[in-house]
């Protein structure tokens, strides 16, 4: 039965051998386990003082709830605990997230990217995105509410947004009605920017709303690819998948490709995908947009006899509609297979997801099994995951969550 911990500042924890082993190697998260299900009750965002079973200190971290995480590691063991959690400590995570952005990140007309990243800038669960001088604080674990305030001050002292918005993320997304996600997210301090907000990426606009639901309507850690993307596409007819609110799209068109087809399941995202093609002094009458579900419209495609030079699919990690499911592992074998029926020879295939729980090496796996159904080649020419500005530690292999692959479709050798 779990006690009922004395300390008011910090309660001490036990964690199993291979929790110890993992938290030595540098790994920000505590899974459940029989060991955590010992330790003492504790508020939910409390300090704990993780130890092994020698009593030998660990880490410092924060009790989550409500899923698989119970502790988020915030500092190394050596760390004083009455430093922990100010909002002088806030500010000096800060300032090291945004100097790694400074230093070593390539921001050149954009002005929408990622602050802080999670646990790639030590502060697992949080994420901190900029656009325009407008702020977005997003919470992804219970335990950071109780610190909200000193956080909050913390940004508005070093950064000095227009204004600041906050969401929390539940661990299940799925289902969420528009005005349930909506009421996700709050302005907490400044001045509510206009909706929609232009934001510049790569000399493009884009318009965003912060307060439209779970996702602004830009993807940004895709920007670096879209930047790839655009040295690929000049005279080509390229069709995109999945396409949200067209940035890639965007992106091809003003780089010259010859015709774009954009297609996507949301008519509001499509609708989105042509202001933004407005917003670029692009003619979106020149491009096609079509509203449909991806795997229902490929067959049509092919029957038309279309034939596209660059095919781009980017979809989510899982859908759902009223006719099918999609999954990475399940889908993205069909999804390639039907894309290289329409892809001329010595055209580029380019394939990307954002699904954690599958790396590279596995999402390889299964292009490999659509070339293979499809009696068709692909060789590979490019790999590359998110934009600069959502780093990962090398302790924390699941950050790398992004997979973007380019490859040339050739004859079966």
């Amino acid at each position: 039965m779990p006690m009922t911990c004395s300390n008011p500042a910090w309660c001490p924890c036990v964690v199993g051998p291979q929790t110890g082993q993992m938290l030595e190697l540098g790994h920000p998260l505590v899974l459940r386990d029989r060991y955590t299900d010992a330790w003492p009750q504790t508020a939910c965002g409390a300090l704990l003082l993780l130890q092994d079973q020698q009593g030998r200190p660990l880490a410092w971290a924060l009790r989550d709830a409500d899923g698989p995480v119970v502790a988020r590691v915030i500092a190394a063991p050596a760390s004083a605990a009455a430093e922990l959690l100010s909002v002088d400590w806030f500010v000096r995570r800060l300032t090291q997230a945004v100097q790694l952005r400074r230093d070593h990140v390539d921001l050149e007309q954009t002005d929408a990217y990622r602050l802080v990243n999670g646990e790639g800038d030590g502060l697992s669960g949080l994420t901190l995105d900029c656009y325009a001088g407008h702020l977005l604080l997003q919470m992804y674990g219970h335990c950071w509410q109780l610190h909200r305030r000193a956080l909050q001050e913390a940004i508005v002292r070093l950064l000095a947004p227009v204004s600041l918005h906050e969401k929390f993320r539940p661990r299940q997304t799925r289902g969420l009605s528009r005005e349930e996600q909506q009421d996700l997210c709050r302005l907490v301090h400044g001045q509510a920017p206009p909706a929609p907000l232009l934001v510049q990426e790569n000399g493009l606009y884009f318009q965003v709303d912060l307060m439209a639901g779970l996702h602004s309507g830009l993807f940004m850690d895709q920007r670096d690819n879209r930047r790839d993307l655009m040295r690929r596409v000049a005279g080509r007819r390229v069709l995109n998948l999945f396409a949200y609110t067209g940035a890639f799209s965007v992106a091809a068109a003003a780089a010259g490709a010859r015709q774009v087809t954009s297609v996507d399941l949301s008519a509001a995202a499509l609708q989105q995908a042509r202001q933004n093609f407005g917003h670029n002094r692009l003619n979106p009458k020149r491009h096609a947009f079509i509203c449909a579900d991806c795997f229902e419209i490929l067959p049509q495609l092919g029957q038309q006899a279309e034939r596209f030079d660059l095919v781009l699919m980017d979809p989510p990690s899982f859908s759902s509609t009223a006719k099918s499911r999609f999954t990475t592992a399940a889908g993205t074998v069909s999804l390639v297979r039907q894309v290289l029926d329409l892809l001329e020879p010595g055209g580029l295939l380019i394939a990307s997801s954002n699904h954690q729980k599958t790396d590279l090496a596995d999402y390889l796996k299964l292009l490999r099994r659509a070339a293979l159904d499809a009696v068709a080649g692909l060789r590979v020419i490019h790999c590359g995951g998110q934009s600069g500005d959502f780093p990962h530690s090398v302790s924390f292999p699941e950050g790398r969550y992004l997979k973007y692959v380019v490859a040339v479709k050739t004859a079966m050798v």
